[in-house]
């Protein structure tokens, strides 16, 4: 119990880190502690009372329902204004006692340029009719008059010639579905060198010290699954290579997983960050892995195309590595309680796409009103596959989130998010097994950062490619039904 909250702490500060330190100067130990609230609490009721004793209904619904209220007071109390922003908000505050008709938003370009802007939209490409200045952006209003990505090639070359690398052109669809153009202050600019912001980029020698130590916890919790006691560990550091197998296959699944986004960054030239895992000495031996993308998205098919590699790729390595570890694995009776992380008396029949290979691995010898003692291979299969289909969720800045902005576009992936958290945390009053996963969608925030060209759409292959991978988010989570364990026989 205490384990699981401890993972949980972890993953929180990591989240609330992650999202909230670049919008709000409230202290991120202070946010964190308040998400940890309701865990803590259930946790110590849990203890005190057993795992199986009923909460109170204040107890259940109290902390639930003011924490996350609490979270986005101290956020917006500590928001941090954009400097351009901030400046608008001085100047119009000092006009006011003296002159009202002065209040004029800032304009980034002077009259001369905005007629060079203005020539920038062909009519007979997107008809131009307002031009709206904001603190941070120029927002272009108007018709479009051929395919958004005609449009959007025509419009940036004729922006980039025009104004050189000074903005960044997006294109995107307003809330009532009218594309419209904006033109940004490109970050890169600032930059003082591109050699030096690549040094700062790649980082090798992290990479392979992170790699090593995570080999390392991994290879630790590896010998431990595999039966090596504190006794055993005494006839030398070399009985630690029977936690090879499990800590060379989580590796390897949660590398092709980010080797898979990452090249597939690097063919769209998205700048990206090499893969870093993330070692802990317990649970699993590592938090996974990941990599950062520092430069936008150019499109939609872009986006979709790195969300979808990193599943897949990962899948690849899963599925086999999973029936080599079942083939393995022993059958022994079915316990009166199972749970999702009891390697020893693991239920695969949670997972269609688990019991289906456990099927196929085992045979005769899966059958009903037995379960699975995990081999070490079959326990990294296995989070590989429980990695998958977190990822799939379609939700915010998971994978399955940029898959659906992708197909379907924002606001649509916007509300496939919040549906998506409310039926995660029905799940987790059902089960305890998704507690973890709802508070973690919890804490994400449900938006995605659009692409640069954001109203294209994808092609009829890409498309399917989506739909396959949705096929594949619910064969992992969907129980087996009954009509076809019947036909197993399991």
């Amino acid at each position: 119990m205490w384990l699981f909250l401890l993972v949980l702490a972890v993953i929180t500060y990591f989240v609330v880190k992650r999202s909230a330190s670049p919008i709000t100067r409230t202290p991120i130990w202070l946010l964190w502690l308040v998400l940890m609230t309701p865990a803590t609490l259930w946790t110590i009721w849990a203890m005190i009372y057993g795992p199986n004793a009923p909460l109170p209904i204040l107890l259940l619904l109290g902390p639930f329902l003011l924490c996350p209220l609490l979270y986005w007071w101290l956020v917006e109390k500590g928001r941090i204004v954009p400097e351009g922003e901030a400046n608008t908000a001085n100047q119009a505050g000092q006009a006011e006692g003296a002159n009202a008709s002065t209040k004029e938003t800032p304009r980034p370009i002077n009259a001369s340029e905005e007629k060079s802007l203005r020539d920038c939209f062909p009519w007979g490409i997107y008809y131009l009719q307002q031009l709206d200045y904001r603190p941070q952006a120029i927002l272009c209003r108007g018709k479009l008059q051929v395919a958004p990505e005609m449009a959007y090639e025509r419009v940036k070359d004729n922006v980039e010639q025009v104004f050189g690398d000074r903005f960044l052109v997006l294109f995107q669809e307003s809330l009532q579905g009218q594309p419209f153009f904006a033109l940004v202050p490109n970050p890169a600019q600032e930059k003082m060198s591109s050699a030096s912001e690549d040094q700062s980029l790649n980082k090798p020698w992290l990479a392979l010290a992170l790699l090593l130590l995570t080999l390392f916890t991994t290879t630790m919790i590896g010998a431990e699954m595999a039966g090596l006691t504190a006794e055993g560990l005494k006839a030398g550091p070399q009985t630690l290579l029977v936690g090879l197998p499990y800590s060379l296959a989580i590796l390897t699944i949660l590398g092709c997983h980010e080797l898979s986004h990452y090249f597939t960054a690097i063919h769209y030239k998205i700048r990206t960050t090499l893969p870093y895992f993330i070692p802990i000495p317990f649970f699993l031996g590592t938090f996974g892995a990941f990599i950062q993308m520092k430069s936008p998205v150019p499109h939609r098919k872009a986006l979709f195309d790195v969300a979808i590699a990193g599943p897949l790729g990962g899948l690849i390595i899963t599925l086999p590595i999973l029936w080599w570890g079942l083939g393995q694995s022993q059958v022994v009776p079915m316990p009166e309680n199972t749970s999702l992380l009891q390697f020893d008396s693991l239920d695969p029949r949670f997972s269609l796409l688990m019991a289906v290979i456990g099927k196929l691995a085992l045979g005769s010898e899966f059958i009903p009103e037995t379960v699975l003692n995990l081999h070490p291979l079959a326990i990294a299969g296995y989070i590989g596959l429980i990695v998958t289909a977190l990822n799939l969720m379609p939700f915010g800045q998971l994978d399955g989130g940029h898959i659906i902005h992708a197909m379907l576009g924002q606001r649509a992936a916007i509300m496939a998010g919040q549906i998506t958290r409310i039926v995660m945390v029905i799940l987790s009053f059902i089960r305890n097994d998704f507690f973890l996963w709802a508070i973690i969608l919890l804490l994400m925030p449900v938006g995605d950062q659009p692409a640069l060209n954001d109203v294209s759409e994808l092609d009829d292959r890409r498309d399917l490619l989506g739909i396959l991978a949705i096929a594949i988010l619910v064969c992992i989570l969907l129980p087996v039904p009954p009509a076809i364990a019947h036909l197993l026989q399991i």
